[in-house]
């Protein structure tokens, strides 16, 4: 995935998943230090997972991505999303939303 590269490339550990039904299922000690979510996904949307995770107790930050109309940008900042982007976006800017949320690396 292009989009992992880059943020490789900016020195940002990544972990990729097909569908919000596969990060359910991951099993990864530890929780993200941000999630990068698209809107659209294959069966759960990425508003979907991010009310599952609360419903849970967790709330990460996220940042919502979408290549679809800016209508969800109210949508995800009333859900208390940390940060917006419409595709296509320059990697700059999804980084600097990022690096605030991301812990030093081990």
């Amino acid at each position: 995935m292009a989009l992992a590269r880059a943020l490789r490339v900016n020195g940002i550990r990544v972990e990729t998943f097909g569908s919000a039904e596969e990060f359910l299922r991951r099993d990864v000690a530890g929780e993200p230090d941000c999630i990068v979510l698209d809107i659209h996904l294959g069966g759960l949307s990425g508003f979907d997972l991010q009310d599952l995770l609360a419903a849970e107790g967790f709330r990460p930050p996220i940042i919502f991505i979408t290549a679809h109309d800016d209508m969800f940008a109210e949508r995800a900042r009333a859900n208390g999303a940390s940060g917006y982007l419409r595709k296509p976006f320059e990697t700059n800017a999804l980084v600097a939303l990022l690096r605030p949320h991301l812990r030093p690396a081990d």
